[in-house]
């Protein structure tokens, strides 16, 4: 090559010279800044990283415990509720033995009309209540906690409000004359709980205080408009304009070729496929 006409590789290979950018424009050069997309996130291939995983786990776990454990408590004042509601059946005395006093009662269908209302309600309440309050904990821990709260609940409602005037209606039975006029304590006939072998089983209107909670708690799911379930920020919320840019993003004229024109110039380059470059619009992430 002549002296006129210089390789432009090797141009192309001197610092200063047209065509290179400078060394602080490259990504690869000491000191360059970068924006990373994993920027500020933890590296799930750190050291530890594992362990901490482990714990987030165990902790789900323990939570989902908990909330099983105090929803299944909480049928205590839920069958204390349904015993003062539920209507006590008349019953007669007789030398067979006691008889309803009247043929065909309701009472036993109120009964099991009520338990139905405040277990279905009880299982709505709870999946809300607990999509409320453990908004970092959300799930399918949450889901199947909820569901087996209901579920304990429940059964713990049921036996808890049978046996309230249990002990003297059996009395009664055993002692009282015939003739003799008293009332048969609420009890479920469209409910049970089923024994096969050492696994109970519950069935009927045991069951809906579980179906509520798992549905409720399904539908709140599906409308939450964060992929995790959990309260994430906005997009725009924590970005950051790279360094250089103007008050609207845009980065500064004559920077990389790009953003709104130099005052005086009455023109500028468009911005790159993908950028928006309506008036107005802020730029691309």
């Amino acid at each position: 090559m002549s002296p006129d006409t210089p390789d432009p590789e090797r141009t192309a290979d001197r610092p200063g010279a047209a065509g290179r950018p400078p060394a602080e424009a490259s990504p690869s050069a000491p000191g360059a800044t970068t924006a990373e997309p994993w920027a500020g996130h933890p590296d799930p291939f750190a050291p530890g990283a594992t362990t901490v995983a482990r714990r987030g786990d165990g902790r789900a776990v323990v939570v989902a415990l908990g909330v099983t454990a105090l929803l299944t408590a909480l049928g205590v004042p839920l069958g204390l509720l349904w015993a003062w509601l539920a209507p006590g059946t008349p019953v007669r005395q007789t030398p067979d033995g006691a008889v309803y006093a009247v043929p065909q009662p309701e009472q036993p269908i109120a009964a099991d009309g009520w338990f139905s209302l405040l277990a279905l309600g009880f299982g709505v309440l709870s999946a809300i209540a607990l999509w409320v309050l453990l908004r970092r904990r959300r799930g399918p821990a949450g889901l199947l906690a909820v569901t087996l709260g209901g579920l304990g609940a429940a059964v713990v409602a049921w036996q808890v409000g049978r046996r309230i005037g249990l002990a003297t209606f059996q009395r009664l039975l055993d002692t009282a004359p015939p003739g003799t006029d008293f009332t048969k304590p609420a009890d479920l006939r469209a409910g049970g709980v089923d024994w096969f072998g050492p696994l109970p089983l519950p069935h009927g209107n045991l069951l809906l205080a579980a179906f509520g909670a798992a549905v409720t708690y399904t539908l709140l799911a599906g409308w939450s408009r964060w992929p995790s379930l959990r309260p994430e920020p906005e997009p725009g919320d924590d970005w950051v304009p790279a360094p250089g840019a103007g008050p609207d993003g845009w980065p500064a004229p004559g920077v990389g070729g790009y953003g709104p024109p130099a005052p005086g110039t009455g023109g500028g380059q468009s911005p790159p496929p993908g950028i928006s470059s309506a008036p107005g619009d802020p730029p691309a992430r």
